[in-house]
């Protein structure tokens, strides 16, 4: 399992690895399709990736508990994509929504600890998905924005997206999108753009967790 092996290994530099990469681009933009997660985490990632990539955005979160939240965080993408400067022509493909994709690749772990074993399999279900998408419209690189979470594993998620680089033949963008401060600008274009800021990743079971974790907070 990635996860286990990660355990075991030095948290690398990924700032400094897209660092290198878009020093190597010479001042060419070559086509990204970053898988979104919502809104907030999109703000901050678009905003320093459009700099160096014609990028579009690739909103498959089969993770996501329920229809409605699904949609809402979707139309916010949307509305913010239309409403940021600096996204504009930044195009938003969003396949069909099915939960069951994501209950079918986590099944067995329903009770793995968060950023544990099923959030391996989350990552791997999005990420080899996003790479399938980018290969077959031509992209030359892909990415995520979940790398712009504090909460979230950046070996973790870029093990995940290397193995689905490899895997579909296709260039993997590794990042830590949350360093230098973007993590803070995603929460102040939040405000900015007054858009909808979910405390939990998707699944119900980090729903649930959320939940838990606020109920010990009010008592």
């Amino acid at each position: 399992m990635i996860y286990e092996k990660n355990k075991k290994e030095n948290r690398k530099n990924f700032q400094l690895e897209t660092d290198k990469i878009i020093k190597e681009l010479n001042g060419e933009k070559p086509r990204l399709l970053l898988h979104a997660c919502c809104a907030p985490c999109s703000s901050a990632s678009l905003e320093y990736l459009a700099e160096h990539f014609c990028t579009d955005v690739f909103f498959y979160n089969p993770n996501i508990s329920d229809n409605e939240e699904f949609f809402k965080r979707l139309r916010e993408l949307e509305r913010f994509l239309k409403e940021a400067p600096f996204a504009a022509g930044i195009n938003v493909t969003a396949p069909e929504y099915r939960h069951s994709e994501f209950l079918e690749a986590s099944a067995g772990l329903e009770n793995a600890a968060e950023g544990g074993e099923r959030c391996e399999k989350c990552f791997m279900l999005r990420l080899e998905r996003t790479a399938k998408q980018a290969k077959k419209l031509g992209y030359e690189y892909f990415a995520t924005t979940l790398t712009i979470s504090p909460l979230k594993s950046p070996d973790l998620i870029n093990a995940c997206g290397e193995k689905a680089a490899e895997n579909a033949e296709l260039l993997y963008l590794p990042t830590d999108l949350k360093k230098r401060g973007r993590y803070q600008r995603s929460i102040e274009l939040s405000k900015e753009y007054c858009l909808y800021r979910q405390n939990y990743c998707g699944c119900e079971f980090s729903k649930a967790a959320a939940q838990k974790i606020s109920s010990k907070e009010k008592e």
